[in-house]
């Protein structure tokens, strides 16, 4: 009985690696009275009501290029804050309310984590990102 608890327990903890590696699964530290969250291939949406904490996903680009991430963030109170992380957790990039949108190179090998803070936040918020061509200094991606 003990080893088939202890197989169980493996091969769900072997799932969950699995499906968090493939940024299926989150990691999260929350406490809201709601919280919804609808990651995607070139967006991240985020509904919550009083939430306070953060959620992070891994997140991998489909082609190596220069990205323009742009945060919208619709809040009636509170603030909430993304950051972009690279494989050893190193921050790249971060956005907010004062900074919503940046320019970073992304590799298509690589894995980059996706990081949401919250602090009292109620309201939406959405993340997205596409690839730029090639521009010229001060411009903006189209």
């Amino acid at each position: 009985m003990n080893i088939c608890f202890a197989m169980l327990a493996i091969f769900l903890c072997a799932v969950m690696y699995f499906l968090y590696g493939r940024g299926i699964a989150v990691s999260k530290n929350i406490r809201a009275v709601l919280f919804m969250s609808r990651p995607g291939k070139s967006a991240d949406k985020v509904d919550q009501d009083s939430c306070t904490g953060w959620v992070q996903r891994v997140g991998r680009f489909h082609e190596s290029s220069t990205y323009e991430l742009i945060l919208n963030t619709q809040l009636s109170k509170g603030e909430a804050e993304f950051s972009l992380l690279d494989r050893k957790k190193r921050p790249l990039l971060k956005l907010n309310r004062r900074c919503p949108s940046s320019r970073v190179e992304l590799y298509a090998d690589s894995r980059y984590y996706l990081r949401w803070q919250f602090i009292n936040a109620t309201g939406e918020c959405e993340l997205r990102w596409k690839p730029c061509p090639l521009i010229m200094e001060g411009e903006k991606c189209k």
